[in-house]
């Protein structure tokens, strides 16, 4: 056995120490090899690859083409600074000022954007990805949904599929698309951000200096920044779901909320503005109680109708004061921002169906939706100045008290800093003369050809107030 073992031992280091010669087979095996390698490797990098194509990818390459930048520029009155610039300035003057925005393209040249971005736009230059400028006609803008619609010469760009928001799910990926801070990188390809949808229908409290209304808002934790407004916000699908109109911050940048207005809206505002000229407003003749807290929600099932215009079409339904407004279009309305959503989602002619509560009992009506009054009304001009007949509709409209006067419908620029006047004040008296409608505004100022001091007392934000000015 010992033998035996040694032997072994013996013949293992002379088989390790002999000289290892090339065998028949040797380049085939290699080459088997080096197959082997390469066909793992190419699994590999297809699977790397397959694992970067994903479906954010996908939607940034299809709706990037269509995304724009909006460049603009505006004229804005300044007041001087320093006691330096006093000697080369006067105390008011004008300036140009230039902004940017983004915006994207639908079918024929349009550019959906923010009206934010083209207000007060002397010049709108629009610049596609590729770098090219094409000069754009404002073709309208509405304020209160703070949308704009451009128009470019040419139909050849390519135009962005159109989903719907009505759909989202909460917690699905969406993609921002605009040009942020462009004016300082010098860039014209638009930038993607990723998030996911946070909430439908939300509502901003309205602020000061805020004209738009944003309820009814999507909203996401996608980064939006500055210049990114009138961007789209696309799904997956790379459909455009929403226009990213505003960010919640302190500080002017992202900090993961940021809210885009429904594509629906804005569809059916820019067809409005592509047609009229303006966006006819829904108008039902009822006022709701205008709290923002959801304490009465809790109490009532609704918010309260405070009041109800004689021969509109909730009148004409059996609405009354009092009543609780509970359901409007099939969403339930916990605040008065509720409603607004509801309104700025109907045109005249369309059907709005309604909950409301009376005595604890419910009350279901179809409301034919109808033009506001102040749009529908005649208006009649004297000096630059719009006036409308106040009627018991404008001022159930407007929340007026006078029930009486001629309504301010616009004024110019000028005639508003001589007569002190502004939309929506209401003239209630000229010198000694009541005014009860506009015939009366056309009586006094033709008795007044000759010139003179005039003395106007009017309501403007519940209180009566007077101005004086002379006529030439």
């Amino acid at each position: 056995m010992i033998a035996l073992l040694t032997a072994a031992v013996l013949i293992t280091p002379a088989c390790r120490d002999a000289p290892a010669g090339p065998r028949p087979d040797d380049d085939t095996q290699q080459s088997g090899q080096t197959f082997v390698r390469d066909s793992v490797r190419a699994r590999l990098n297809e699977q790397v690859t397959r694992t970067r194509q994903s479906a954010i990818v996908d939607a940034a390459a299809s709706a990037s083409p269509s995304v724009v930048s909006v460049n603009v520029i505006r004229r804005e009155r300044a007041r001087r600074g320093s006691t330096l610039d006093s000697w080369f300035m006067p105390q008011e003057y004008e300036r140009l000022v230039e902004g940017v925005g983004s915006g994207f393209i639908l079918d024929g040249g349009i550019v959906i954007t923010n009206q934010h971005v083209t207000d007060a736009a002397e010049q709108i230059i629009v610049t596609t990805n590729d770098g090219t400028d094409y000069e754009a006609q404002l073709l309208g803008e509405d304020p209160l949904t703070d949308i704009a619609v451009l128009k470019l010469k040419t139909s050849e760009l390519p135009s962005l599929s159109v989903g719907a928001s009505t759909d989202l799910a909460i917690g699905e990926w969406v993609v921002a698309i605009g040009n942020p801070y462009s004016y300082l990188l010098g860039n014209t390809e638009p930038t993607i951000t990723a998030g996911v949808v946070s909430a439908v229908g939300r509502n901003l409290l309205p602020s000061n200096n805020q004209p738009g209304i944003y309820v009814g808002m999507i909203q996401t934790d996608a980064a939006i920044n500055p210049g990114n407004s009138g961007g789209p916000l696309v799904n997956v699908a790379g459909e455009v779901v929403g226009v990213n109109s505003s960010i919640f911050t302190r500080t002017g940048g992202s900090v993961g909320i940021g809210f885009a207005i429904p594509i629906e809206r804005a569809l059916r505002v820019a067809a409005e503005l592509q047609r009229h000229g303006t966006v006819r407003r829904a108008w039902v003749g009822l006022a709701v109680t205008g709290s923002e807290n959801l304490r009465e929600w809790k109490q009532t099932g609704g918010i309260r109708v405070t009041s109800v215009a004689p021969g509109s079409p909730a009148d004409e339904v059996g609405i009354r004061d009092g009543d609780i407004l509970a359901k409007a279009s099939g969403r339930r309305v916990r605040t008065f921002l509720d409603w607004e959503a509801v309104k700025l989602d109907v045109g005249p002619g369309d059907s709005l169906f309604v909950t409301t509560t009376r005595n604890g009992r419910e009350q279901v009506a179809w409301l034919t939706v109808e033009p506001l009054p102040t749009q529908s009304a005649e208006r009649v001009s004297v000096l630059d100045v719009e006036f409308i007949t106040v009627t018991p509709q404008i001022r159930q409209e407007r929340q007026l008290r006078s029930n009486a006067g001629a309504y301010v419908f616009s004024i110019a620029d000028r005639e508003a800093r001589i007569t002190g006047l502004r939309r929506g004040d209401v003239v209630l008296q000229i010198n000694r003369q009541r005014i009860t409608d506009v015939a009366d505004v056309q009586d006094v100022f033709r008795r007044m050809a000759g010139g003179g001091v005039i003395r106007v007392y009017f309501e403007r934000g519940g209180r009566v107030l007077q101005t004086d000015f002379s006529v030439t």
